[in-house]
């Protein structure tokens, strides 16, 4: 009898502990970022793996001035309404950077063949860009360049930020990744890969882009303070250089789960530089996106090493001097 009464008292204990288990199990908390990226990075997703394949998707002036000579093209011009009251291109729709996706979910689009977000140099616009292509909206494209090619009257931004403060500062030795680490920690409370990105593109617009973006001037007064990404071809990395300390990383191919995503560290600021600032703006929202304090630098190599670039540089030739309204 004493046998049989031990085991009434233990097998309800026994069996409370393994349902407690399993439970446990089942209740393991996903790893947010790790979802998102997989979404992302699937062709399934509403981003096509974007940063990956188009990334950055670029019009020119020209290009633009010939849709909408065709009504093909919606435009969203996102500087403030003050400028776009003293000059912008006729048919365009003046919208504020952080509104631009509750504005494109009003518009019926089915009639033109693209959308061409306009902002003042083409960084704002690229940075909003990919915020637009990670939700879907495969038909946007940023304008290059900005408002700064459209017209004389508007080219003050580029004309007065292309310089050569740093060419002597600038080396071709090489900074080997790291290992890689673990993804940003992210809290959506969200379980989908679309559910966590929704939560996130809305967060990241709100943040806008003065928090995306960092000047030359600051990364230089301690270049320490950064994890900085060479976001250009190797070749270009070690002539005509790179920043000191910056690692380089292969637009199209690095920024994979599968490759080096993950060798990015998720406890330090990024400075992410290009040519022009127009595609480092793409990838820092991007990686904002995915949790990483991630910045643009403003107007890439052409305002550090202006006389010593050969590709991708501004000039008076890509101010199209086209007719714009008031």
């Amino acid at each position: 009898m004493k046998t049989m009464t031990k085991m009434k008292i233990w097998m309800p204990g026994i069996l409370l502990l393994f349902f407690f288990v399993v439970s446990c199990e089942k209740e393991d908390p996903i790893i947010e970022a790790e979802v998102l990226v997989e979404y992302l990075e699937s062709m399934n997703s509403t981003a096509g793996d974007y940063v990956n394949t188009d990334m950055p998707a670029i019009r020119s002036a020209e290009q633009v001035r010939t849709l909408n000579t065709l009504n093909k093209v919606y435009i969203m011009d996102i500087r403030s309404a003050t400028d776009f009251a003293d000059g912008h291109i006729e048919n365009a729709v003046n919208v504020a950077a952080g509104d631009v996706l509750n504005h494109i979910e009003s518009v019926d689009l089915s009639g033109y063949d693209e959308v061409s977000i306009v902002c003042y140099t083409g960084q704002t616009a690229g940075w909003a860009t990919c915020l637009l292509r990670l939700m879907g909206y495969d038909k946007v494209y940023s304008m290059k360049f900005g408002m700064c090619s459209w017209h004389a009257d508007f080219a003050d931004r580029w004309n007065n930020n292309t310089k050569s403060t740093y060419s002597t500062q600038f080396v071709s030795t090489v900074t080997e990744k790291g290992p890689a680490g673990e993804l940003p920690l992210l809290s959506t409370g969200k379980e989908t890969g679309q559910e966590i990105l929704e939560v996130r593109v809305d967060e990241v617009l709100a943040d806008g882009f003065g928090e995306a973006s960092i000047s030359s001037t600051e990364v230089y007064a301690n270049l320490d303070n950064y994890y900085i990404v060479n976001y250009w071809p190797e070749a270009e990395y070690l002539d005509p250089g790179h920043i000191e300390g910056a690692v380089q990383y292969t637009p199209k191919q690095s920024i994979k789960l599968a490759t080096d995503l993950k060798t990015l560290p998720a406890d330090k600021t990024i400075v992410v530089y290009c040519y022009t600032g127009q595609n480092s703006a793409n990838l820092a929202a991007y990686l904002r996106v995915l949790g990483y304090e991630a910045k643009s630098l403003l107007f890439g190599t052409n305002g550090m090493i202006y006389n010593d670039m050969t590709v991708s540089k501004w000039s008076a030739s890509q101010i199209m001097g086209y007719e714009y309204v008031q």
